[in-house]
Formats: C-alpha cells, sequence, structure tokens
C-alpha cells in the first residue's frame, strides 16, 4: 500500500463525478492516489490519461492513452483543449500524484454547485484566489469553456483558469467556489490537510499520509522535479520523523545525482 488507510466509513456515491488524472511522469504514485480516492468513493467513471502502457489494479480505472506529455506545459494545453473528450459526467475530479482524497466523510454537496473548485492561493487578495489545479473539481461546462476561441490559454493553466481569464468565464455563467468552501474543499498553501476533504502538494504528504506512507510514495517517483521548489522544507519534515536521517540523506543524494 503506498497510501494511508482510508477512514473507517461507508462509501460515497458521487454518479455525477468522474475520477481523472493525465500523466506521463509518476504514473505508478498517480495509480496510487487513484485507489486512494476509489478506497472511499464510488465515481460515475474513473480515468487515467496516459501514453504508458500500465494495468491498473483497481479495476474501475480505466486507461485512455494519449500522446506523451514532455512538459509542464504540454500537461496546461491537454488539460485546456482535449480533458473534455474523456469526461461524460457534469463534473471531474481532477487528482495528480501528490493530490487526492483524504476523507470523503468532509464531502459537501455544495461542492457540486460550483464550476471550479481548488484550494486557494494565498498570494493573491484581489478575490480571484480560487484557485490550485492539481485536486480541482470542474465542471464540464467550464471544460467546454477553456476551447472557446475567446479564451486565452496560457501555462500554468489554473493560473489561465482561475486568473488571466476568470472575469471573462464568470461572465459566460461560470461560477467558482467562494474561498471559505474552497479551503474545505482542499489544502494547499493555506488550510489543513486534518480538515479538508483532499490535498496537493508534496510538501503536505507527510503531515496529510504519514511519514512511512509519504517515503513509500517517493521511492515510486520516476520524475522528482516537483519537489525542488519544497525541498529542504521537505527534508526537514523527513527528519522530524523516526528514520528521517536516513531518508533525508537519501533525498539529498537523489537530489545531487539526479
Amino acid at each position: 500500500m503506498h497510501r494511508a488507510d482510508p477512514p473507517d466509513h461507508p462509501i460515497l456515491a458521487l454518479p455525477e463525478v468522474t475520477l481523472c488524472a493525465v500523466t506521463s511522469v509518476n504514473v505508478t504514485a498517480t495509480l496510487c492516489a487513484m485507489e486512494a480516492c476509489l478506497d472511499q468513493i464510488a465515481f460515475g467513471d474513473c480515468v487515467l490519461l496516459t501514453h504508458a502502457d500500465v494495468v491498473p489494479v483497481q479495476p474501475a480505472i480505466r486507461v485512455e492513452r494519449i500522446a506523451p506529455l514532455r512538459s509542464s506545459a504540454a500537461y496546461s494545453n491537454f488539460m485546456l483543449q482535449h480533458l473534455p473528450d474523456h469526461i461524460h459526467t457534469s463534473h471531474g475530479l481532477v487528482v495528480q500524484w501528490d493530490g487526492h482524497v483524504l476523507d470523503a466523510a468532509r464531502w459537501d454537496a455544495e461542492f457540486l454547485r460550483y464550476d471550479y473548485v481548488g484550494a486557494s492561493w494565498p498570494q493573491f487578495a484581489d478575490g480571484h484566489d480560487v484557485g490550485n489545479g492539481g485536486f480541482s473539481l470542474r465542471s464540464r461546462r467550464l471544460m467546454e469553456a477553456c476551447r472557446d476561441p475567446a479564451f486565452r490559454p496560457m501555462h500554468p493553466e489554473d493560473v489561465a483558469i482561475g486568473r488571466v481569464n476568470r472575469r471573462w468565464l464568470e461572465q459566460q455563467g461560470l461560477c467558482f467556489a467562494p474561498r471559505e468552501l474552497a479551503d474545505r474543499f482542499s489544502a494547499e498553501r493555506t488550510g489543513d490537510p486534518a480538515t479538508t476533504f483532499g490535498y496537493h502538494g508534496v510538501f503536505n504528504m507527510p503531515a496529510a499520509l504519514g511519514a512511512d506512507c509519504f517515503w513509500r510514495v517517493y521511492q515510486e517517483l520516476d520524475e522528482r522535479g516537483t519537489i525542488r521548489p519544497d525541498f529542504w522544507p521537505l527534508v526537514r519534515a523527513v527528519l522530524r520523523r523516526r528514520g528521517g536521517v536516513a531518508r533525508a540523506f537519501q533525498m539529498i543524494r537523489d537530489r545531487v545525482l539526479a
């Protein structure tokens, strides 16, 4: 198991939501993130979009092959231009290897009233602060709007949606969750993973999943570039746990040799 044990409560049914992930790197860890969601929720559909030749252990996950995504900018382009081709429910729950459901008991049906819900960005104070796309709930209406010629695509895709084009999207009748609700939906740079439905960010993983679970995920990674911005805080978090010295040494060695 590469994730924390799921909370002990009944399976949540979300037939109007597709669980989806898009990646060409860290595919094994991404599958584990999807499995962590499926441990707690019965979705209307579940799809992994990847170039990799993989057969998921969890039968609910269907795999659709796409061309390799060779950069984060290519990921953004796919999310903005092609994602709705693969989503056939009213909403999609986007997950990544470092962002997934933590506790389905914290689900709020109000999330589905909005076209975009993601953890807020604390660096913005202009009201356009929702939000992070790595763990986000999006309506299919919003996905289709991102393909409108009037939409200005850019990288990263969540900034394109939540800031660059937010005013235009709202003029089309699309609704972003208020910050308070977004921060109950997900923790990233703000919020507490102990109280949210899900989370995003490798820097949250030791606290959200536990040190041993984080370490198992870390060892599965084939691409660790996203760790770099928060590398030293993550090393400090690892050091505080039992066995942390050896693990921190390996992380530093992996970074030097990368």
